[in-house]
C-alpha cells in the first residue's frame, strides 16, 4: 500500500483549513494546521511533513519570509503556496525561495491534490491560471520584479514591518521578536529612511499594499 504523505496546512482562515482538512483528510496525514507564519516555522520544525501547503498572507510572519526560514531548517519539505495573489512577482519570489507548487485558492478543490501529487514525484506544479504570466516575467524580469526598496529589507525589518502593519506597538512588537525597544525603534527608523516614508500610517499603509498585512489588521 502506498504511504500516504504527511501534510502541513497554515492559513489564518479556520474555515479554510476545515475545508482543506476535508478535502485531502482521505489521501494525506495532515499532521497539524497552524494560523500565522512564527507557529508554522515552530510547527515544520517539530513535525518535519513531506509536504508544507502556505498561505503568503499570514499573521505575525508572511508566508514568504516562514518558507525562507524553513528551507534553512527542513530543507527537504515540499512548498506549495495557496494564495490569493497572482502577481507574477510573487510566484517568481516563491521559486527562488524554494517552493515546488503555486496555485490560486479558487482552484484549490481540483488543482491541489495533483499538485501534492507532482511535486512528491519531483515535479513543480504552478497553476495554469498564472503560467503564461509567470513566463513572461521570467523573460521580461523588469516588468514583474518586486520592488527593490522591498527586496534591500533585510528578513528583520520586514518582519518588523508587518506587524507595525498589522497594528502592533512598539512594545508588543519587541516582546514578540524577544528584542530590546530600542532595537525595534532602529529598525523603525532603518524603514521609513530606506522606504522614505515618514509616520506610522505610512508604514502601515505600504505593508498592506505589499501584501504584509490586511487592510483588517492595519489602523487606516
Amino acid at each position: 500500500m502506498k504511504k500516504k504523505a504527511r501534510l502541513l496546512i497554515a492559513d489564518d482562515h479556520s474555515i479554510l483549513l476545515a475545508g482543506l482538512r476535508r478535502l485531502l483528510g482521505d489521501t494525506c496525514v495532515i499532521v497539524g494546521t497552524v494560523e500565522d507564519g512564527r507557529a508554522l516555522v515552530a510547527a515544520a520544525e517539530q513535525l518535519k511533513p513531506d509536504v508544507i501547503v502556505l498561505d503568503i498572507s499570514m499573521p505575525i510572519l508572511n508566508g514568504l519570509d516562514a518558507a525562507r526560514q524553513i528551507k534553512k531548517s527542513v530543507p527537504d519539505v515540499k512548498l506549495i503556496f495557496l494564495t490569493m495573489h497572482s502577481s507574477p512577482s510573487y510566484v517568481n519570489e516563491a521559486l527562488k525561495i524554494g517552493a515546488s507548487g503555486y496555485l490560486l485558492k479558487q482552484s484549490a478543490a481540483s488543482e491541489l491534490q495533483p499538485a501534492i501529487e507532482a511535486v512528491l514525484g519531483g515535479q513543480t506544479y504552478l497553476t495554469p491560471m498564472i503560467t503564461k504570466q509567470v513566463l513572461d516575467g521570467m523573460l521580461r524580469p523588469d516588468q514583474t520584479a518586486i520592488r527593490t526598496s522591498m527586496t534591500d529589507l533585510t528578513p528583520r525589518q520586514r518582519e518588523v514591518l508587518q506587524l507595525i502593519g498589522e497594528g502592533k506597538g512598539t512594545k508588543d512588537i519587541a516582546a514578540l521578536l524577544n528584542v530590546s525597544v530600542k532595537t525595534v525603534e532602529f529598525h523603525k527608523a532603518r524603514l521609513m529612511e530606506q522606504l522614505d516614508l515618514h509616520s506610522t500610517p505610512a508604514l502601515i499603509k505600504f505593508a498592506i499594499t505589499e501584501g504584509l498585512a490586511s487592510v483588517e489588521s492595519g489602523l487606516i
